[in-house]
């Protein structure tokens, strides 16, 4: 008889069925080593009380996390994010207000559109979003591109957001905007041109790992998990290419908000800049175009306030939202 089947008759049922167990688990957990997972250990949930919307209306459907009770929050992204930054500050509010959480269009779950990435239209996107919901009037945060959709809902609908929580990034057309286009760390805004997709298609990770590293304040800070979670939103079909539409739009998103800054934003404003960002800045840009700013800043962080500096983020956004 050959020696390894003869090893094999002579074992007891118990260390068989030990070997068999121990066989699956290996299979089970290489399996899952594969899987695509949408979150990762480390990328906080929300609350298990929110539900997922899908919200349509004109050629657009947005993904939208919709939780908590109280006066409405609405939390707007930017690149290389989606709407799961916002979930340690949706999970600080969420039992006293009402946290409405949108993917932005072409980003993340949300749907595709060919065009529409001005942020006019987008802020039309949110205003839509606020009315399947049945909300007149919402509290508003942004960060980044999410900025800008931000001024344009402000601007267009300014009886219906009541304060905003502005965070570290310019707006087109706005203040020192022809200096900031000129910073070697904002290349990006201009990276276009019939070959940026099959440049970066296969390579989201490494794409989206330049922005984390060059305007974080320290790189380890932007951990593992955080990074894989993106870079596999980012890598769905469509979706970087839509996020490079989002830049190409901020010609006319500059003539857009010239427009819009003849009339000053009478909502309280909080402008928040990254220290190692866009620091006291912010505060100067918003001032261009509200007429009750306050400035602050997020101390030790770059960009990435959220995932940088969460507990000093969500308190300061806290203590402002709540009249604190």
């Amino acid at each position: 008889m050959d020696p390894a089947m003869k090893s094999w008759k002579i074992q007891t049922p118990a260390r068989a069925g030990s070997r068999y167990i121990c066989f699956l688990t290996s299979i089970v957990m290489l399996a899952l080593s594969f899987c695509p997972s949408p979150v990762f250990a480390r990328i906080e949930r929300f609350p298990t009380s929110f539900k997922i919307q899908r919200l349509s209306a004109d050629g657009v459907t947005i993904y939208t996390r919709v939780g908590g009770n109280g006066p409405a929050v609405v939390m707007l992204h930017g690149f290389a994010d989606t709407g799961d930054m916002w979930a340690p500050l949706a999970s600080a509010l969420y039992k006293s207000h009402t946290i409405i959480v949108p993917d932005l269009r072409g980003m993340g779950l949300s749907s595709q559109p060919k065009g529409g990435y001005d942020k006019k239209t987008q802020a039309a996107d949110i205003a839509m979003v606020m009315d399947r919901l049945n909300v007149d009037k919402a509290d508003l945060v942004t960060h980044d591109i999410g900025n800008m959709v931000g001024y344009a809902l402000a601007a267009q609908y300014p009886d219906r957001i009541t304060k905003w929580v502005i965070i570290d990034a310019p707006l087109p057309g706005i203040g020192p905007w022809e200096e900031i286009l000129k910073s070697p760390l904002l290349w990006h805004f201009n990276f276009r041109g019939p070959d940026v997709d099959r440049l970066v298609k296969g390579r989201e990770r490494i794409y989206l790992d330049r922005f984390y590293n060059e305007l974080s304040a320290d790189p380890k800070s932007i951990d593992e998990a955080t990074r894989q979670h993106y870079a596999r939103l980012y890598a769905r079909p469509g979706n970087m290419h839509y996020a490079f539409e989002q830049f190409a739009a901020f010609n006319q998103d500059a003539k857009d908000n010239k427009i819009f800054a003849a009339k000053k934003l009478a909502m309280p404003i909080l402008a928040l800049g990254a220290e190692k960002s866009f620091g006291d800045q912010q505060a100067a840009i918003m001032r261009e175009v509200g007429a009750n700013v306050e400035g602050g800043i997020i101390s030790g962080s770059g960009h990435w306030i959220m995932e940088e500096q969460p507990a000093q983020t969500v308190s300061k956004i806290r203590a402002f939202l709540d009249g604190k």
